[in-house]
């Protein structure tokens, strides 16, 4: 049965077309075959080694400006903090591979390669490689707990594809049950199960645009998660503080379907699975 108590409405939609490159708001996206939306991480960034490029390696990347053109899937890459950086440039997306790779190599300083050939897409978590999804409440309440951020810099730092319109601080909580079972939410005429609690990296701690470290982010975080979790939060797979933001899978039945903004957000209740 629907819980129609915690029904609310998708106020943002979010894609990272290159994985650890800047998102853009769209107004509907699909479910990919893959499980996530597209064109979500649909190319990655990889050094000589075949790491990621991304926050958690290489701080450098918050300082590159990432702009889309979805339609024209273009990207215009600028570096606007730096004096020495390759002038800004734009490059398209599907046969301009090589010298977009080439631009973030030299502001680098090494060389890099764009990729996008594994099906699906380059998900941070490749089990539960479905849409992640964050309260608008939830961000107002993390942004009150550090001195000089605001909503939409706690919004870039924790990077969420869907943004449910609840003014409840970890409303997304809500959709994480125990090990064993999962939440089904439904988005507009789309399922989504909700799974696990994002367990969180360095990046949140660090200035989307400079990669300037927040002092102490880490403990203040696990301070304030711990002094503020609710009793809805509680379940076994919050096995520390440092979650926030909820991993999704998506079922079968829902592969092709449009989420968009505006969409109700309805929990429909809980499974095995």
């Amino acid at each position: 049965m629907t819980d129609d108590a915690h029904t609310t409405t998708l106020d943002r939609v979010r894609v990272y077309p290159v994985k650890a490159l800047d998102g853009v708001g769209v107004d509907a996206a699909a479910l990919a075959p893959g499980g996530g939306l597209a064109p979500d991480r649909e190319f990655a960034l990889l050094d000589a080694d075949g790491d990621y490029v991304n926050g958690k390696n290489e701080r450098r990347i918050h300082r590159v400006r990432a702009e889309f053109d979805l339609d024209a899937r273009t990207v215009a890459l600028a570096a606007p903090h730096d004096d020495d950086a390759p002038a800004p440039d734009t490059f398209r997306l599907d046969d301009e591979g090589d010298a977009l790779a080439a631009w973030v190599g030299a502001f680098l300083g090494y060389e890099v390669r764009l990729v996008d050939d594994r099906p699906g897409g380059y998900p941070d978590d490749t089990e539960l490689a479905g849409p992640t999804v964050l309260a608008t409440g939830t961000l107002r309440e993390v942004a009150s707990w550090y001195d000089g951020l605001d909503v939409d810099s706690v919004r870039r730092r924790l990077r969420p594809n869907l943004e449910v319109a609840s003014d409840e601080a970890f409303f997304e909580d809500r959709l994480v049950a125990d090990r064993g079972r999962r939440v089904r939410v439904r988005v507009g005429d789309a399922d989504l199960l909700g799974v696990n609690p994002c367990q969180r990296c360095a990046v949140p701690a660090r200035d989307p645009d400079t990669g300037a470290e927040y002092p102490d982010f880490r403990a203040r975080f696990v301070e304030k998660r711990r002094a503020t979790m609710p009793a809805w939060s509680g379940g076994d797979r919050f096995d520390h503080y440092f979650r926030l933001m909820t991993n999704t899978v998506v079922p079968a039945e829902s592969v092709g379907a449009h989420l968009a903004v505006g969409d109700d957000v309805r929990i429909v209740g809980v499974e095995e699975e």
